[in-house]
């Protein structure tokens, strides 16, 4: 087991910077203005050679009311009662602040090993305040840029020797858990939802919409299965979008969704099925997620039954392309409902990751041709040959036809319906892919042909061109040359005086004889065989 790292501080010192840092990717939002980490935050990383378990959290505040920030607080404190070592951060353009001071009698009570770095020390403004942070009573501060990764070789030296007396314990790694999403508009109930499922307060919570802006993993267990739920920020619709750090946590929980097995889809009872939701399902169908439907607040209808029929049918309708995704009613705040979802979500997953044999999809395509045949387009109909399922997850499968590109839009719909129905796949994407089988890889030019031999000259030509090209090929190289370059005269034939007196019917034709000759031929057809007609002196 990995060394378990809390990095503390007051707000905007850098700690989500150098978290990133030392996991190797940008995990956490990062920027300008304070107060931007909200919950707390768990990944692994490295320095060197030692493997971290690092914990980010929000900016301490001196508060104890109701408000957020009071909330973010306990989130703090929650994160330095875990961790094995601490890192408390000050910024060392700034100096020590009263919120630093306070801060540093807070950690004094932890009785854990802390290391005081001195963050933003690149530049020459900060000595000051590096001079400054041995006031604080933690030793000799580590200078250090988490921006631009100065100080990282001081740091590991003072994490190994802080570490020391550190006992890790060595456990199993355990197996891979499934990846469960929760998504939906900001204020639907998703981080309460995460709470009630593990049994604490893990998420920071609250009336106030768009509490979560990153998207925050816990592991846990559910009877024997390991499962990592991921807490994501509310999506609102795109025209609304405005602000960097809303486009940010979007672009977060688009990526939590790309690496989820499956995804939740929280929506409210009231609205549910809204332009959002449906534009959300759509992506998930398009990611080729396995997906179940959560309407949240069901501890306030009043009418439950009819509200589940209404709710059916509206997901029936708009959502077509994910027919028979499963329905679960909840009250994340009250928990009724609860012990449906992860059957659920069990349930969905085990269908993702189907599998079905070669011999019976062919048997269903059999049935399924049969049933409602292939269209005939421009007269000609589409012959089926075979079937076979390429990957899981989502279930991906390849038909084999000729004409592959003309079958029509329709008709796959109905092959997906078919397949749905039949092996019992409801509300999975399924993919389904044709392929033209009529080209043969072995001949010339397929996939398998391999290079082209040469079997020499063909010897199909007629006998006399053969026999002209052999006389051809024994003639001198100069008559040769003359005789391809010779050009074809054109043959004339003389053509006959007409008589001199042009009267009607004594103009001839010129028709070839027996011999070659030209004879005379009247308008009527006969040939004219008297002596040739001599013009008068």
């Amino acid at each position: 087991m990995a060394l378990k790292v809390a990095i503390v501080g007051r707000p905007n010192v850098g700690k989500s910077t150098l978290f990133n840092r030392l996991v190797g990717k940008r995990l956490a939002l990062v920027d300008d203005r304070p107060g931007v980490t909200r919950d707390r935050r768990y990944a692994d990383g490295n320095i060197g050679d030692m493997d971290l378990t690092l914990i980010d959290t929000a900016g301490y505040e001196d508060v104890t009311d109701d408000s957020l920030e009071s909330r973010m607080r306990e989130q703090t404190e929650a994160a330095l009662e875990d961790g094995d070592l601490i890192l408390f951060m000050m910024d060392a353009r700034e100096g020590v602040t009263s919120l630093d001071t306070i801060f540093a009698d807070r950690l004094r009570k932890q009785h854990k090993p802390v290391i005081l770095l001195a963050n933003k020390s690149e530049s020459r403004e900060s000595g000051g305040g590096v001079g400054e942070a041995y006031a604080l009573g933690f030793g000799e501060p580590v200078a250090i840029s988490a921006e631009h990764g100065e100080g990282m070789a001081d740091l590991y030296a003072a994490i190994v020797a802080a570490s020391a007396d550190i006992f890790i314990e060595e456990i199993d790694e355990p197996d891979k858990p499934i990846r469960i999403a929760i998504i939906g508009r900001p204020n639907a109930g998703k981080s309460t939802l995460i709470n009630r499922l593990i049994g604490e307060d893990r998420m920071l919570t609250g009336p106030e919409a768009g509490i979560t802006r990153d998207s925050i993993s816990v592991d846990w267990e559910y009877e024997g299965q390991n499962i990592r739920l991921v807490d994501t920020a509310g999506m609102r619709r795109k025209a609304r979008v405005q602000e960097k750090l809303e486009k940010l946590s979007v672009a977060d929980t688009i990526r939590a969704i790309n690496f989820a097995e499956v995804v939740v889809l929280m929506m409210d009872k009231d609205n549910a099925f809204d332009v959002q939701d449906l534009q959300l399902a759509d992506l998930v169908e398009r990611e080729g997620r396995a997906l179940v439907y959560v309407a949240s607040k069901w501890d306030l209808e009043e009418e439950p039954q009819a509200k589940m029929a209404e709710l059916k049918r509206l997901a029936e309708e708009k959502l077509s392309q994910l027919k028979g995704t499963p329905f679960v009613a909840l009250s994340a705040h009250s928990g009724r409902g609860v012990e449906r979802l992860m059957p659920a979500v069990l349930k969905a997953y085990e269908t993702w990751s189907v599998k079905v044999k070669t011999k019976d999809l062919n048997d269903w395509l059999a049935i399924a041709t049969q049933r409602h045949p292939p269209p005939a387009v421009d007269g000609k109909r589409i012959k089926t040959k075979y079937m076979a399922q390429t990957k899981a997850r989502p279930p991906t499968f390849v038909l084999f036809a000729n004409r592959a590109a003309s079958v029509p839009d329709h008709y796959i719909r109905y092959l997906i319906n078919s397949l749905r129905e039949s092996f019992d796949l409801p509300g999975t994407p399924i993919r389904l892919t044709l392929k033209g089988g009529s080209t043969n890889p072995y001949g010339e030019g397929g996939s398998k042909s391999g290079p082209e031999r040469y079997k020499g000259d063909a010897k199909t030509a007629p006998r006399k061109v053969r026999k002209k090209e052999d006389e051809e090929s024994r003639l001198p190289g100069k008559a040769l040359e003359q005789k391809k370059t010779r050009v074809a005269k054109p043959r004339v034939i003389s053509a006959v005086k007409n008589s001199a007196s042009k009267k009607a019917g004594s103009s001839v034709a010129i028709q070839k004889g027996a011999r070659g000759g030209a004879r005379q031929v009247s308008r009527s057809g006969r040939v004219r065989t008297g002596q040739k007609h001599i013009p008068k002196k």
